[in-house]
């Protein structure tokens, strides 16, 4: 294991890398943001990742979410990214359920952290209120067009923060979809690994009309 994950043992030292091993993860959806938190958390060495969704592999799916191959066409997208992850990840244990968040919640299954790569915002607010009541953090990130969001929820509420309605996301490209989940990634692990992050804090990141990267924060309201 030391020889894998030299470069991160370099950088945070042998006993936050071993702590990782000890570590449970969910991602709520394996659709764009799935995909490459699947990839990047699963080859920091957390040892295990539960992967939820209901969906199967579309072709249409395919640019943007780096999991599948066109091959994986009309397969679970969980368990397609499932057989990915352990092609790559040889320290993590990957489960794969072919269900709904509801379906996760039903199993009473303990995790160390909710990771939110879902597409809409009542899935996100029981996310939040499963999240309160179960005492676990949890990471949400969404991306649109050329922008998108994200926040390690504590005490604020999404549904104070956010108007939730059915509303579904416009037109997107890969590449944006990589940065949202990366930043997410890199929360998760600062918090897995025992070191600072700034909770209850919105980062819209976006490129504007004339292609400069922005990057805002925003403090939500916790009372």
């Amino acid at each position: 294991m030391e020889e894998y994950f030299n470069r991160q043992i370099q950088l945070w030292g042998l006993e936050k890398q071993q702590s990782l091993q000890d570590k449970h993860i969910v991602i709520i959806g394996c659709g764009g943001l799935g995909c490459s938190l699947g990839i990047a958390l699963g080859a920091s060495g957390i040892g295990k990742i539960t992967l939820v969704d209901f969906d199967e592999v579309g072709v249409h799916n395919i640019h943007r979410q780096i999991g599948f191959t066109t091959a994986d066409e009309g397969v679970k997208k969980s368990t397609a990214l499932k057989k990915l992850l352990e092609s790559r990840c040889p320290y993590t244990e990957i489960t794969a359920i072919d269900g709904s968040f509801e379906d996760f919640t039903s199993m009473n299954i303990d995790v160390d952290l909710i990771l939110d790569a879902t597409d809409n915002l009542p899935t996100r607010a029981s996310i939040d209120s499963y999240a309160k009541q179960s005492k676990t953090p949890w990471i949400y990130g969404s991306v649109e067009e050329f922008h998108g969001q994200i926040c390690y929820f504590d005490k604020a509420s999404f549904a104070s923060s956010f108007q939730v309605t059915d509303r579904k996301p416009n037109g997107i490209a890969c590449p944006i979809v990589m940065n949202i989940a990366s930043i997410q990634a890199n929360l998760a692990i600062k918090f897995l690994i025992g070191d600072e992050v700034t909770k209850d804090t919105l980062y819209y990141f976006f490129y504007d009309e004339m292609g400069v990267i922005n990057l805002q924060k925003f403090k939500l309201p916790t009372s």
